[in-house]
């Protein structure tokens, strides 16, 4: 049975208020960078692939858009987290924002699919890696449980942030476009703005990082020799297969539930009568408006979690708070109001994004307790990349393959009722499979 960690060299106050901060910004913009897509997909995709915004290719790019970079990033998160627990948390962080800062920028500038695919990629690459390094982090910088568990999840209360700050950011590239210096010739292709602001999280990354220690628990055992190496056929032993099997299928569900429903929102809003009517400008903003309650409803959801997380022992008691009701109200939000009513729309997508988003926290309090320090890093990188980016993202692809198949008498409706149908069967699977769920045997980390 594995040993607890019961002495380790803390750093210094303000070094771990430093490392808080490093975090909150990596999760902030890793949703920045990711929550981009749904905003810029359709916009950019006219542009690249000069074809009017109902034309079928541009569902099809969509498709590819979400799943191809998540696959990317699946691979090389795995192997990002492996390096994170050979190489250090520290290190692995710094370099993977870096990483989806810069390509982010660059994407900007793409002029053709094929360009902006590839920049996306390694977008995604950063983000995936980021998370699994930052949670490690965090996790073996506080001894106690309780504040460990508060700070990871208050921490990650910081995605929707970025969430809700991405929406502004598109609001407001759509809205000064015009008073912008001209990308390609061009003031309307705001997409290329809201693209080029991914650059901001490089600049206190740059500035902070020559101040930033490593994990202790993790740089302890490196210096004395008694750092095991990972293994990823360790994950797959009776001790852990269990856990990693579980934990991979739940994290695909909750991706799934995200990347096949939710985000597929800022397509279906242009369909609504009360939208497709209006100017381009002001089409643009509504679906930024609808997508700011989602966001919202996703911070407040992260930060009730954070709360409850300390308050509720069980973990599978904890996570159904969250599955039950979003089981429910998913199907019922994309059948009615996304396909006929903008004002209930923007409240149910509000709940459901509270529902949904919180769960990937969750993850982030629950993986590090379930792995030992040499294979946190491992662990944590097979669940988020296997499951949630490569198989959970997935869904994107499904939902934008059964648009031709549902009823309904626009693309749009159609596009709602594929949602409802995937994120539905996403929250079900999720549900049925947390039954199997381990609970952590302990509240303090396993060494």
């Amino acid at each position: 049975m594995a040993k607890l960690v019961t002495t380790t060299t803390a750093p210094r106050p303000k070094a771990t208020w430093l490392i808080a901060a490093i975090a909150a910004i990596g999760f902030a913009f890793d949703s920045y960078t990711l929550l981009m897509l749904p905003l810029i997909a359709r916009p950019a995709l006219v542009d690249l692939l000069h074809v009017p915004q109902t034309d079928p290719s541009i569902n099809q790019w969509v498709g590819y858009l979400f799943y191809l970079p998540a696959v990317a990033g699946g691979i090389f998160g795995l192997l990002g987290g492996y390096l994170t627990d050979i190489f250090g948390r520290r290190r692995v962080l710094t370099y993977s924002i870096l990483l989806f800062a810069v390509s982010t920028f660059a994407a900007a500038y793409s002029t053709s699919v094929g360009q902006f695919l590839f920049w996306r990629c390694c977008s995604f690459v950063g983000v995936c890696v980021e998370f699994v390094a930052a949670v490690a982090w965090l996790a073996e910088l506080y001894p106690d449980p309780k504040q460990r568990e508060s700070m990871i999840g208050y921490t990650q209360a910081f995605g929707s942030l970025g969430g809700i700050m991405v929406t502004a950011g598109y609001y407001l590239s759509v809205t000064y476009a015009n008073s912008l210096p001209a990308i390609y010739g061009s003031h309307e292709a705001w997409w290329r703005y809201t693209l080029m602001s991914g650059l901001i999280p490089a600049i206190p990354l740059i500035v902070i990082r020559p101040f930033l220690p490593e994990s202790p628990v993790w740089l302890e055992k490196k210096k004395a020799g008694t750092l095991k190496r990972p293994s990823f056929g360790e994950l797959f032993t009776p001790q852990f297969s269990r856990t990693t099997i579980v934990t991979t299928i739940m994290m695909a569900c909750a991706y799934a539930a995200a990347f096949g429903a939710i985000q597929q929102l800022p397509r279906i809003v242009p369909g609504l009568a009360e939208v497709r009517t209006l100017p381009r400008p002001l089409i643009e903003k509504t679906v930024s408006a609808v997508q700011s309650y989602q966001e919202f409803g996703g911070l407040a959801g992260r930060i009730v979690l954070a709360f409850l997380a300390v308050q509720i022992v069980g973990r599978r008691r904890l996570l159904r708070l969250f599955q039950v009701p979003g089981m429910i109200l998913l199907p019922l939000v994309f059948l009615f109001p996304a396909t006929g009513n903008l004002a209930l729309l923007k409240w149910g997508i509000a709940a459901v994004g509270f529902l949904t988003i919180a769960q990937f926290s969750f993850w982030g309090n629950y993986l590090p307790r379930v792995y030992p320090t040499y294979l946190r890093g491992t662990g944590e990188s097979f669940a988020a990349n296997v499951g949630g980016r490569m198989i959970g993202t997935s869904a994107a692809l499904l939902t934008t393959n059964l648009v031709a198949s549902m009823p309904g008498g626009t693309p749009p409706i159609k596009l709602a009722y594929a949602s409802a149908l995937v994120g539905s069967a996403a929250y079900a699977i999720g549900f049925i499979a947390s039954f199997w769920l381990p609970e952590p045997k302990q509240e303090d980390l396993p060494e």
